[in-house]
């Protein structure tokens, strides 16, 4: 097989959450840990970071990763979900996997995978370890892709466990409650490993120390002791609350002896995107009139970004905006500016909601707009009516903004 070939194979043999839903979302770390033994355990051959939360846990990993690029590590950054390659999920020092790497691994292990029934987000996860294990990097920042407890990349023993937030979001997997969605993410806490939570939150602190303590973990809360942060690339207010998080994890991170100067920081802060390739986060992609694209896609990361609109100047806002059919849209809807013509669209994937419906949502909350056969469609159709002086704000879903970047 070519490297598409191989890709295909990997997207359409096996579940994947982001195309399919529950029905790719596994219980237990069996089929995991059965492949790390099968490949020799990877994951204890190199020194990790482990990343979770329900928002900004890929920009507080990117900038994590540029940081200690920065300060001379080779760094590997494993994340989900890709935007427009497969092989952006797994990077060393911002360079992607190579496309024979990723045809090898498959080649190899084909028959195991088959026999064993992976799926999609275990073989990559599998995929990434090895490909880190063999490249010999100095540590790598690995992203939860689901929860924590029961997430895939859960089998690694970190130098560093960072939780960056709670909100509601996979609840028909993680629980309906924020303790209960806590307790999950709390699962990445290791015994005598320290943990930096991003956001404190009166419903979920106890959550989180109750879980530090009975690992005997250093824990620290970096809103409570982080007062002022440094500037980045990455560009949104709601990136105060990730620079916080990425500060006292550095500091951690120092204490354990890792060689990481002020300098490092505030230019590994300040070359986030051009260092480790990161895009969709309050993404500029034209002037005049103004297009930005974010992946926010729920209640706590569509605050902020709807706060941040708020902050811009323009005539007229133009709303291109699709979502998938898990999305708890009574939460969502009500975030959304009224005074805004809205283009809806549903993203190219299983999971992707009808345009008709969605359109049909927002109607009951006073927001109006038309529908359109594609993201394409409904960001051409909202530049040809966009003044030089409006904005227009692509979003709902990463797999929307994948289709436009």
């Amino acid at each position: 097989m070519n490297y598409q070939d191989t890709v295909n194979w990997m997207f359409q043999q096996l579940p994947m959450y982001q195309n399919k839903g529950n029905s790719a979302f596994k219980k237990d770390l069996t089929n995991t840990i059965s492949l790390a033994k099968h490949l020799n355990h990877p994951e204890d051959r190199f020194k990790s970071i482990h990343v979770g939360g329900t928002n900004g846990k890929g920009s507080t990993s990117h900038m994590l990763a540029s940081i200690l690029q920065e300060a001379g590590y080779k760094v590997g950054l494993y994340t989900s979900p890709h935007l427009k390659d497969f092989r952006e999920r797994i990077r060393i020092n911002g360079k992607v996997i190579d496309e024979l790497s990723v045809i090898g691994f498959v080649k190899r292990y084909k028959t195991f995978l088959e026999a064993n029934h992976l799926s999609f987000f275990e073989m990559t996860v599998g995929m990434a370890f090895d490909y880190f294990a063999k490249q010999k990097v100095d540590i790598a920042i690995i992203e939860v892709g689901l929860g924590g407890r029961l997430d895939s990349t859960n089998i690694i023993t970190p130098e560093l466990s960072v939780i960056t937030n709670i909100g509601f979001d996979h609840t028909q997997f993680l629980g309906n409650t924020l303790v209960e969605i806590a307790g999950e993410k709390a699962g990445i806490i290791k015994n005598n490993i320290p943990v930096v939570i991003g956001e404190t939150h009166v419903d979920t602190k106890a959550v989180f120390q109750n879980k530090a303590k009975e690992a005997e973990s250093p824990i620290y809360f970096a809103d409570q002791i982080i007062d002022t942060v440094l500037e980045s690339d990455l560009k949104g207010a709601y990136q105060i609350h990730n620079i916080k998080t990425v500060l006292q994890s550095i500091h951690v991170l120092r204490e354990s002896g890792f060689k990481i100067s002020e300098e490092h920081l505030k230019m590994g802060l300040l070359h986030v995107t051009a260092q480790t390739g990161l895009k969709g986060r309050w993404q500029v992609l034209g002037t005049e009139p103004k297009v930005v694209c974010d992946t926010a896609h729920n209640k706590e990361g569509l605050v902020y970004v709807m706060k941040q609109l708020q902050e811009e100047a323009f005539n007229k806002l133009h709303i291109v905006f699709g979502v998938v059919n898990d999305k708890d849209l009574d939460s969502i809807i009500p975030l959304l500016p009224i005074n805004a013509t809205y283009y809806f669209c549903k993203p190219n994937v299983q999971r992707g909601l009808d345009a008709e419906i969605l359109k049909n949502k927002f109607k009951k909350y006073q927001l109006l707009g038309r529908t359109y056969n594609s993201v394409v469609d409904a960001l051409t159709s909202a530049k040809s009516n966009a003044k030089v002086t409006d904005l227009i704000y692509v979003g709902g879903s990463t797999f929307v903004v994948a289709e436009i970047i």
